[in-house]
């Protein structure tokens, strides 16, 4: 049977979208090496987990996506400058620049208040009737041996705004990726985990009470949530009815005797009809 690239792209990414996140990258890279023709769409079109660097500037982490690459570079977002160097990298206007350190600055409370702890990431760029940027938060467990996991978000934002200047629409996609592994001696070794892709589109009106900056997040944090109760709704909460309907607490004995008072008391109320008969 053939298929053509289309059906192939679709099959890929059907497939991906059921293999753990944790092994993305291997996964990702098997593919490839089967149709290397997909090469280019698959990395386009498959979000990867996010990996922290140090700005040797300031000393602070930040966040690696394609977003802020330009080659072999990164930009942080804390220095505007690119790692390693680059002479001649993609920036953003000096006005957006602004907007860019208040997101970064704002987006870093929210992902302490949230997350406590992690590393945030704000990277913007220009459009012809507005911009767009994307918001990265990276939470990794606390390194126990017991228990491990990791959260990753992509929030990808599109502001077009409006003649007036007072008004913009934004359109968000955000993509959530998240794993558990725990590992105890009466459990044994646990795998859990699962990615989400949700969009949304909205009007909002842009005033110094309610600027980009609070529209998008409110955007966010309103995404998140659902996206998180989602998570834990058909991820943990499926888990957990699958486990209770193949384990009992109850031992064997007494479930039997469980068994026989109900066959007697059904037995019971049997006789007793038919007596009244």
């Amino acid at each position: 049977m053939y298929f053509d690239s289309d059906q192939q792209l679709d099959c890929a990414l059907d497939l991906m979208r059921r293999l753990p996140p944790q092994q993305i990258e291997k996964n990702l890279m098997d593919l490839i090496d089967l149709v290397p023709s997909l090469c280019e769409d698959l990395l386009s079109s498959i979000d990867q987990p996010l990996k922290i660097a140090r700005d040797k500037t300031n000393g602070r982490d930040y966040l690696l996506c394609d977003y802020n690459r330009d080659g072999d570079s990164y930009r942080s977002p804390w220095s505007n400058q690119y790692f390693p160097e680059l002479d001649d990298g993609v920036m953003p206007s000096d006005k957006l620049r602004k907007l860019e350190v208040e997101a970064n600055n704002a987006f870093d409370q929210y992902r302490e208040l949230y997350f406590e702890g992690g590393v945030s990431s704000v990277y913007l760029w220009d459009l012809d009737h507005g911009f767009a940027g994307v918001i990265l938060i990276k939470k990794v467990g606390d390194g126990s041996d017991a228990i491990k996991g990791c959260w990753d978000s992509i929030h990808v934002i599109e502001v077009q705004e409006k003649g007036s200047g007072r008004a913009a629409h934004y359109k968000l996609t955000s993509t959530v990726m998240l794993w558990l592994r725990t590992t105890k001696e009466t459990s044994g070794t646990m795998n859990l985990g699962g990615s989400l892709t949700r969009q949304l589109e909205a009007d909002h009106i842009v005033t110094d009470a309610t600027p980009h900056i609070v529209n998008i997040g409110r955007m966010i944090e309103d995404m998140e949530n659902k996206i998180r109760s989602t998570l834990n709704e058909i991820y943990f909460g499926k888990t957990k009815d699958i486990v209770n309907g193949v384990r009992s607490i109850k031992n064997l004995n007494s479930m039997q005797q469980q068994r026989n008072i109900q066959q007697e008391l059904a037995a019971s109320l049997a006789s007793r009809n038919l007596k009244r008969n």
